[in-house]
């Protein structure tokens, strides 16, 4: 609706030409509120206001406005009257006489438009007004029709449809969730969708009721309608079923590739089973081959991890995937741990023969050096040599023992290679021999 335009009241006799200016004003005023009042009885919001059943906040705005448009209507018939009254007056003579240009002047300034009060009362009285008055008041209550209007309509052509198209996609996914065993009661993503599901509904009904409970003006704006919907529960909702949907995802992948993991497990637990029956093994031969020593014991078979398999298995039988992934999950955890397990006990029990076969070889490395300097049959070698080797070779094998033997074996090497006053075989200084095969460490 327009600018009213029309000069205050009070002021001298208008004249002539400003009678015509003022009569051009109101008529456009005229013309502007007609047709922002026929454009706002079409409206399809208004239309839709009329027809639903409202509730909260959009009940009482909307009882409120249609009070704003009955004036509206009222206060146009009055406006129309006057400006045809003002109109009729001009229109007698070409060049008014005075008393008629007073009479202008008086009807176009003055409170000369019978009015119902707007005060909310109620009580019928009559009120007197200007016509630029009048045609502020008609903007005021037309912004404020047009603001309700428009926002209820910019909610209901807004959430109803993406509502709607979410529940559609819910439909799906609940499909996909029923096909894999994913179930309210049974699975956490089944009764995630059950909550989303009434959430829908739910605000599907609140947005249809009372779309102005979710409108967000805009802040500072003054246009009618200025502002969005509020899509704050719906982006909530919309959340959610996609945290569904990447579960039901995650569930159709483990069908898919359910038989291949299961597989890999077994794989893996036999392994692991197997390095224990090694490692269980081995503690037998060390404990009777090694003496003195502290050999770790080694549990049984990963008995638990088995069932869990089987578990498992039944599971994929019979289609039960929501079930079948979390398991899944921690049985392949559980099982790469018993295999390093299983490994880390094989290690431990092996130790004590690992360090025999260490003192073997770095005896036979000494004697092979000794032996490539020709000194082999020197008596104190070769019994030390021969007290070291039935230690080593003997069972069970006191490892310390036997350690201490190899030691005194090699300084004894040390000392016959290296004689005092000076290196062997020009060898360098230091009383070390020269590095190189079989050096003696």
């Amino acid at each position: 609706m327009g600018d009213d335009g029309a000069a205050e009241p009070g002021g001298p006799v208008m004249a002539r030409e400003e009678v015509d200016r003022a009569l051009a004003r109101f008529g456009a005023e005229h013309e502007a509120v007609e047709t922002s009042l026929y454009a706002l009885q079409d409206h399809a919001g208004r239309r839709l206001l009329e027809g639903a059943e409202l509730t909260g906040t959009t009940k009482e705005r909307w009882a409120r406005t249609e009070e704003a448009v009955s004036l509206l209507w009222t206060y146009f018939d009055a406006f129309t009257a006057a400006l045809d009254s003002a109109r009729e007056l001009r229109g007698r003579s070409r060049w008014p006489a005075p008393e008629d240009l007073a009479e202008l002047t008086e009807r176009l300034r003055g409170p000369a438009v019978a009015v119902p009060a707007a005060d909310g009362s109620g009580s019928g009285s009559v009120e007197r007004i200007t016509l630029a008055e009048l045609v502020a008041r008609m903007n005021g209550w037309y912004a404020q029709a047009l603001d309700t209007v428009a926002a209820a309509d910019s909610v209901w052509s807004a959430l109803p449809a993406r509502i709607d198209m979410l529940s559609a996609e819910l439909q799906r996914i609940r499909s996909l969730a029923h096909s894999v065993g994913v179930r309210p009661g049974e699975h956490p993503a089944g009764d995630d969708l059950e909550r989303t599901t009434a959430e829908l509904t739910a605000l599907r009904a609140e947005v249809v009721a009372d779309p102005l409970a979710f409108w967000v003006s805009a802040g500072g704006s003054s246009a009618p309608g200025g502002g969005r919907p509020d899509t704050v529960r719906y982006d909530r909702a919309a959340r959610a079923l996609e945290d569904v949907r990447r579960e039901i995802d995650a569930v159709l992948q483990v069908r898919q590739d359910a038989e291949q993991r299961l597989m890999r497990l077994r794989d893996v637990l036999s392994r692991a089973d197997r390095t224990l029956a090694e490692a269980r093994t081995a503690r037998g031969e060390v404990l009777a081959k090694i003496a003195a020593v502290e050999v770790p014991a080694v549990s049984g078979p990963p008995t638990a991890l088995y069932e869990q398999l089987a578990t498992a298995a039944e599971h994929r039988r019979h289609a039960r995937w929501h079930r079948l992934s979390p398991l899944l999950e921690s049985l392949e955890e559980r099982a790469d741990e018993e295999l390093e397990r299983a490994r880390a006990s094989l290690t431990a029990v092996t130790a004590p023969l690992a360090v025999r076969a260490e003192l073997r070889g770095r005896l036979d490395a000494y004697r092979a050096r000794v032996a490539r300097r020709g000194m082999a049959d020197d008596p104190l070698l070769a019994e030390r040599y021969d007290a070291a080797r039935r230690l080593l070779w003997s069972a069970p094998c006191d490892l310390r023992a036997a350690e201490q033997a190899v030691l005194r074996y090699r300084e004894a090497a040390l000392e016959a290679l290296v004689p005092p006053g000076g290196p062997a075989d020009g060898g360098p200084a230091g009383g070390e021999p020269a590095r190189g095969d079989g050096e003696l460490r």
